[in-house]
């Protein structure tokens, strides 16, 4: 009997995770990607808890590891660049705000189609179209290349994925009233391995972050009411950036002197909260079904684990109903405390007033100050998201055949 077939639609983390399980387990896997190439833009993540579980599982711990950012932990500055409240790496799987294991998105991505590529066929500048489910397959239209007929379809794209209306219809994201600007500068002998925030007044913030690659990841946020900034174009979001941060200190010149030049990208911060995550043969992976938004620190987590879990209930149950499922029933209650953010976020990092701004530079203070951790962790306290929350099945990929 022939393998089973596959489609995944997304190449950034979930769909290659996803893609080597499968593959792994002996399933015939295709992934497309409507960009022309692996994308390797993108900013700092972290992987915690179940994903560190995951990797280890893949046998990437140690290449991960390799390309690790060496951030060595967070600091809030003042506008003069002067630290306020520092905090160190976590020193585990879970806690604090840098990570121990921190990588760049496009890094992650990059490992994870090495290792899925050699056994998955993946498709470069194409999308879906069109899905035809008959309950025994899918049919599956193309924007370039032939319709062909899958045993299963994934659906593992963004936030705000295009193919999901395909699947699930008329999906009410929940907006967090965040834009985040990320770009890539060039370092200074002024900039080390620190992760600093700079917490304005007016709901903004600017942050720098250390790369593994000699240069630096900054990144231009604002809180507000105004929607449907990230659907200009993007002369205009730099001219708003411009005026938005045009009277910020530190290092914020540097960085919008660098916005005609470096790479930009441009989001809406958001979550997902579907009431389900299939549909027929097809099904929703990573943050097109869940996403928890970057302020969580459990995005990249619940897309390695998402993966995983995915991909075993798929290798030990023919029917993919029943396996979509279980997946839902496991990941379901793991994604709703993820989705859970600390009460007070985001806004209370995006103070309105200098006065406001001045009370939660002294409540950082407060956090970071050596007699209140002889307390507690204060850090574990304030930044750790719940990783850990989730205690891996145990799958054995083996290849099965049949639809």
């Amino acid at each position: 009997m022939s393998s089973p077939s596959i489609l995944i639609s997304g190449a950034s983390i979930a769909g290659p995770a996803l893609a080597s399980w499968l593959a792994q387990a002996g399933w015939d896997v295709t992934v497309i990607e409507r960009f022309d190439r692996l994308r390797d833009e993108g900013q700092n993540i972290d992987i915690r808890g179940s994903g560190r579980e995951v990797l280890r599982r893949m046998g990437l711990e140690d290449a991960v590891r390799a390309a690790h950012t060496h951030e060595t932990g967070l600091d809030f500055v003042d506008e003069l660049g002067r630290p306020l409240a520092r905090f160190a790496a976590g020193t585990d799987d879970t806690s604090g705000g840098t990570a121990e294991l921190e990588i760049l998105r496009g890094r992650l991505g990059q490992i994870l189609y090495d290792h899925s590529s050699a056994e998955a066929a993946y498709v470069f500048g194409d999308q879906i179209t069109a899905l035809h489910d008959d309950g025994h397959g899918v049919d599956v239209e193309f924007r370039h290349g032939s319709a062909r007929r899958f045993d299963a379809v994934v659906v593992a794209e963004g936030l705000r994925s295009r193919t999901r209306s395909m699947v699930i219809p008329d999906v009410r994201l929940r907006e967090l009233g965040v834009y985040s600007a990320y770009l890539t500068i060039p370092r200074t002998d002024a900039d080390d391995n620190r992760w600093r925030w700079l917490i304005c007044d007016r709901g903004r913030g600017v942050t720098l972050r250390p790369d593994d690659v000699g240069t630096i990841r900054a990144g231009l946020n604002m809180f507000g009411s105004v929607r449907g900034l990230d659907r200009l174009d993007r002369d205009e979001i730099v001219t708003i950036l411009r005026a938005t941060f045009a009277d910020v200190g530190w290092e914020t010149p540097r960085i919008l002197d660098a916005l005609d030049e470096a790479p930009l990208y441009f989001e809406a911060l958001g979550q997902a909260r579907l009431p389900c995550w299939s549909r027929g043969r097809v099904v929703l992976l990573g943050d097109a079904a869940y996403c928890a938004s970057p302020i969580s620190g459990m995005s990249t987590t619940l897309a390695l684990t998402g993966a995983y879990v995915l991909a075993g209930e798929l290798a030990h149950h023919t029917d993919t109903h029943t396996a979509f499922a279980r997946y839902e029933a496991i990941m379901r209650p793991f994604v709703e405390k993820a989705q859970q953010l600390r009460p007070g976020l985001p806004r209370i990092l995006y103070p309105r007033t200098r006065r406001q701004r001045s009370l939660l530079w002294a409540g950082l203070r407060t956090a970071a100050s050596p007699l209140v951790n002889r307390l507690g962790d204060v850090s574990g306290a304030l930044f750790s998201p719940p990783a850990d929350a989730l205690r891996l099945p145990d799958f054995a990929m083996t290849a099965r055949h049949g639809g």
